[in-house]
């Protein structure tokens, strides 16, 4: 079905007869007034049809503005069973998001019933519910069941979890498009036998029309990003090497739209190590791309040239100007040797690296260059520092500071705050720094709504 314009919406310009009349109208027989005795006027038997047709157009285009103001598909789902509920006069319902291609993504989200409730109805045979039966393609139309107990045909564990929530009838709706076929079934609880006016069945079909449309684009961009998370998660290390005289952690999360952060850990020839953090402008899946492009032709140079990290550095912004003439990055590089405690670092417009330790916690002094790819031909000189045995060396991408919401030099003293509180019991386990670290600057985790960027926290901790 197409999405109906808002200003059409409710049917107002429905053909005569195919729109039942307000619920709070009269009938249209000749009417009389019972303080008169004499009949209604024509005239005001119109006004009063208009008077309820604007009212439930205003009704409904609130409803669908609300809706359209969702961007998270939870979001549109309980706003669908909360406008739901306003309209056809129920207190309790439940969603059920199962599209009919079986690709996903799956939702029950419920209003006015916790998950034991949940629980108990999830316990009735899937036929014998109304929303069962739409969602396995045996009814194609809304159903009222206005008294449960009164069914003779009802089945028994029905009948038991129907008593048992206290509710006695029933409207359950399809939701679906002509384009992407079913999405899910919404249902409707009453606590008393009852049942929708047509009036209200009306207008609840229109704003399921409007609603499926607006849930199946939000379905197909949760999809999207589901997939660039995964091609994500894909391009880089499947696991961090096991390195003599070093531990590693790494935690990383990809913002909702795809981004271009990485990490890397290589072992390099004689028990070195290489770490590795960057960020490729942009989002989606050409930033994938030239994620994994870059991270790959990095290890290469790695392998070739480890020991002089401005060497891979210039080699890598040589790659990006020829292969991605309108892109840029930042990226920095260290060259590890975890026996003698060195490294020898490079950065390109990176965040500097941030050394905790029991004396000292503190950022790297790297020398200011430009991002990859923004300069005729980048060079910057390299940094060496020698960690204490015990302290950990963070290496992260500017995401975890912009996640913070606050101007950068905020965020700065921020990320150095919450490293110089880990507690001494957590300093010997890097990936507990790194946890640390992360539910200090930013307490809603990487999960948090809100935010498009991506997050990598590269830990190190020498013996």
């Amino acid at each position: 079905m197409t999405t109906p314009h808002l200003p059409k919406v409710a049917g107002i310009d429905s053909p005569p007869g195919q729109v039942p009349p307000p619920a709070h109208t009269v009938a249209p027989a000749p009417a009389v007034s019972p303080a008169a005795s004499a009949p209604v006027a024509p005239g005001a038997l119109i006004q009063d049809k208009l008077a309820g047709w604007v009212s439930d157009l205003t009704t409904l285009h609130e409803l669908t503005e609300r809706l359209a103001r969702t961007a998270t598909l939870d979001d549109a789902l309980h706003e669908l069973l909360r406008a739901g509920a306003a309209l056809v006069g129920a207190r309790r319902g439940l969603v059920v998001l199962e599209p009919g291609d079986g690709l996903g993504p799956d939702r029950t989200l419920a209003l006015g019933l916790s998950r034991p409730d949940l629980g108990h109805i999830e316990t009735v045979p899937r036929g014998a519910t109304s929303y069962g039966r739409i969602l396995d393609g045996l009814s194609a139309e809304d159903e009222t069941r206005a008294d449960l107990f009164a069914e003779d045909g009802l089945d028994p564990r029905h009948r038991e979890v129907a008593a048992r929530l206290g509710y006695a009838a029933s409207y359950a709706l399809p939701l679906a498009t002509d384009g992407a076929g079913r999405l899910g079934a919404a249902v409707w609880f009453y606590d008393e036998p009852a049942a929708p006016a047509e009036r209200a069945r009306h207008l609840i079909g229109l704003y399921a029309r409007y609603a499926t449309e607006h849930l199946g684009r939000l379905r197909e961009l949760e999809r999207t990003r589901a997939w660039s998370r995964t091609v994500s998660d894909e391009l880089l290390p499947a696991r961090l090497p096991r390195v003599p005289g070093v531990e590693l952690a790494v935690r990383h999360r990809s913002g909702p739209r795809g981004g271009g952060d990485w990490y890397d850990a290589l072992p390099l020839p004689e028990g070195a190590l290489g770490l590795a953090v960057g960020s490729v402008t942009g989002s989606g899946a050409d930033a994938l791309a030239a994620m994994g492009r870059l991270r790959a032709s990095l290890r290469a140079y790695a392998v070739m040239e480890g020991e002089d990290p401005v060497a891979v550095l210039s080699d890598l912004e040589l790659l990006l100007r020829l292969t991605e003439p309108a892109r840029s990055a930042t990226a920095c590089f260290a060259y590890c040797e975890p026996t003698q405690r060195t490294i020898l670092l490079a950065g390109a417009g990176h965040t500097p690296p941030l050394v905790i330790g029991e004396r000292r916690t503190e950022f790297v002094e790297t020398t200011l260059s430009a991002p990859l790819g923004m300069l005729a031909c980048w060079e910057a000189p390299s940094v060496e520092i020698a960690p204490d045995p015990g302290e950990t060396v963070l290496l992260y991408t500017d995401g975890l500071l912009h996640r913070t919401g606050d101007p950068m030099d905020r965020a700065f003293a921020r990320l150095h705050a919450a490293a110089a509180s880990v507690p001494r019991a957590l300093r010997e386990d890097p990936g507990a720094v790194a946890d640390h670290v992360l539910h200090t600057v930013l307490p809603d985790g990487l999960d948090a709504a809100g935010s498009d960027e991506d997050v990598v926290l590269l830990a190190a901790r020498f013996a």
